[in-house]
């Protein structure tokens, strides 16, 4: 009996898995490490493991199968009502910083969350500086409680911090995970450098495991640039959030065990290092938004704020501890002015780190007080268990302009085009898929619900295009099987005129028009069905599968076709 050859993916495995064995087993014969890997890991670890970001990572984990209904569609979680939208919703508030919008935001999250929490967890320790037979007797120094209640609690308090200081409707882990990352530079800059490596490493390991072998084609697609994908706000309170708590406990530390100031990394180590942190995690990237998927780009201003960001963060962690005038300082300061005399650059650096994240989360807090207007909504929307669903173009986008602020020659108040979805009870209205988006793909799935319940609006679009004109269009929502239309564009107009004829292709709620004007006559017919044909003012309309032509004696043209998606064909 003949074996079966094994499929292509697996072998592609097999060799990626004997190379890795090759390479790891040559490294540790140069090494020979003599277990000296592990008990440096168990210096550190309890049992070399870190507990706490496992924890964390297994809490997220849950979130997303659980909360966000990820079970039944690993794919497309429930995403909306899981945004920090208002403290008046405190729902979103709550799992916002846990939450994530698709399989592909929760895996790059919680891989980096693996490598950056490993590095920070390492440098908190699970057991004291100063041991002895006591560590075991008392909760602050005891590692389990370290390893699984201290680390994973302020991992999951940041997460609730980062949602609540959030500017705009966030969602993801990434503010804690760029905390992870602030807390880890501040005690090993070169090392968490080039951790980002490792950190991209281990996701091409995982995309190795899950896809051997892809094909793939240039497509285009639709959506903002990369950048504007970015919660700039939400990473830089999360990196300078640990940073701050970094460089607090290594000065604790060193006071604590009398490290001399010179010991410390160089300042400029630090600097370089959180540079080319904010470069690579793209912390310039400092924009806004002009409505309708058009966006700004302040990337002079974003790389101004990281290069000050980086000054500020070597200077509390690498500043002297002696004050700027030692011959006025005093000991125990009672006035102001013994307290500025005794000051030392270390204590302003870690004064200027909290600023800045008092300056970065502060203007979070007004919009989040705002209620969401509770105008109605155009059109007729689609009502699913206190959230309604319409289309809308051109519209206040009433996500952006909750407060209404002009500055700098730019507005919050911004318009807005797309599948709008809101809900007062829960402070929502969003544009959950723009019109370009939509007119890419045809159709969208649009999920509803709240913690552990989904429901799902089908929204379509189907439109024809005149000949040397624009598409005229009909937005239709399904839900339970129910068709509703949601919006009907104006009628436009084909370029060839039949003698004098001219000839107009007009949406309508359940069908599409086909209008001829002739000496200020006009007929009207829907448009006919696939091999069919009506006349109109002397003109005989026929359909050819996707298209529609005009025959009126020898002379035959066509007026108008069927609008494709070109997501919806290279899907």
């Amino acid at each position: 009996m003949a074996l079966e050859p094994l499929p292509v993916d697996a072998v592609h495995l097999l060799v990626a898995g004997a190379a890795s064995l090759v390479a790891l087993a040559a490294v540790y014969a140069a090494d020979r490490p003599a277990g000296a890997w592990g008990r440096r890991l168990r210096s550190r670890l309890l049992f070399g493991v870190p507990w706490g970001t496992l924890v964390a990572v297994g809490f997220v984990i849950g979130v997303y199968l659980l909360v966000q209904s990820g079970l039944e569609n690993p794919n497309r979680p429930v995403v909306i009502p899981f945004r920090a939208w208002s403290y008046l919703y405190p729902e979103g508030m709550l799992w916002a910083g846990f939450s994530h919008a698709s399989r592909g935001h929760v895996t790059g999250n919680l891989l980096s969350t693996l490598v950056a929490g490993t590095l920070a967890e390492y440098a908190y320790g699970h057991f004291p500086r100063e041991r002895g037979r006591e560590t075991f007797g008392s909760l602050r120094t005891n590692p389990y409680v370290r390893a699984f209640c201290v680390v994973p609690g302020v991992i999951l308090a940041f997460g609730l911090v980062s949602s609540l200081f959030a500017l705009g409707p966030v969602i993801g882990f990434s503010g804690v995970v760029f905390a992870l990352w602030g807390f880890a530079l501040v005690h090993y800059p070169i090392g968490t450098i080039a951790s980002l490596t490792a950190a991209t490493l281990v996701g091409v390991v995982y995309e190795t495991v899950r896809t051997p072998v892809e094909i793939a084609e240039a497509t285009p697609s639709f959506g903002p640039p990369g950048w504007a994908n970015i919660a700039i706000q939400g990473h830089a309170l999360g990196l300078i959030g640990g940073a701050l708590v970094g460089a607090w406990l290594l000065r604790r530390r060193s006071v604590s065990i009398g490290r001399v100031a010179t010991s410390r990394t160089p300042a400029v180590v630090v600097f370089a290092a959180v540079l080319l942190f904010g470069a690579s995690r793209r912390l310039w990237a400092v924009y806004w938004y002009l409505g309708n998927q058009r966006y700004e780009l302040y990337r002079a201003l974003g790389l101004g704020g990281v290069l000050v960001l980086a000054a500020i963060v070597a200077v509390a962690v690498a500043g002297r501890e002696t004050p700027f005038r030692p011959a006025l300082a005093v000991p125990t300061p009672r006035t102001i002015r013994e307290s500025v005399a005794s000051t030392t650059p270390a204590a302003v650096g870690l004064l200027l780190l909290f600023v800045a994240f008092a300056a970065v989360a502060g203007p979070a807090v007004v919009p989040n007080l705002v209620a969401v207007d509770e105008a109605g909504l155009p059109g007729d929307p689609i009502e699913v268990e206190g959230y309604r669903v319409t289309y809308a173009e051109d519209v206040e986008d009433r996500t952006v302009s909750a407060v209404d602020v002009e500055a700098f020659g730019r507005s919050t108040s911004v318009r807005t085009s797309g599948v709008i979805v809101a809900n007062p009870d829960r402070e929502i209205w969003t544009t959950a898929v723009s019109s370009g988006n939509l007119a890419f793909w045809g159709y969208r799935a649009v999920d509803v619900g709240g913690t552990g319940w989904r429901e799902t609006v089908w929204v379509q679009r189907t439109g024809w295009v005149a000949v040397g004109g624009n598409a005229t269009y009909r937005v239709d929502g399904v839900y339970e099987g129910n068709r509703s239309t949601l919006f009907v564009s104006d009628a436009v107009e084909a370029e060839p005129v039949l003698d004098g004829r001219r000839v107009t292709i007009a949406a309508a709620p359940d069908r599409f028009d086909l209008r001829v004007a002739h000496e200020g006559t006009n007929e009207t017919s829907r448009i006919p069905t696939v091999n069919g044909s009506v006349t109109l003012q002397g003109v005989e309309f026929v359909r050819e599968t996707e298209a529609i032509y005009a025959e009126r004696g020898d002379s035959r043209v066509r007026v108008a076709k069927r609008e494709r998606y070109e997501g919806r064909e290279r899907s």
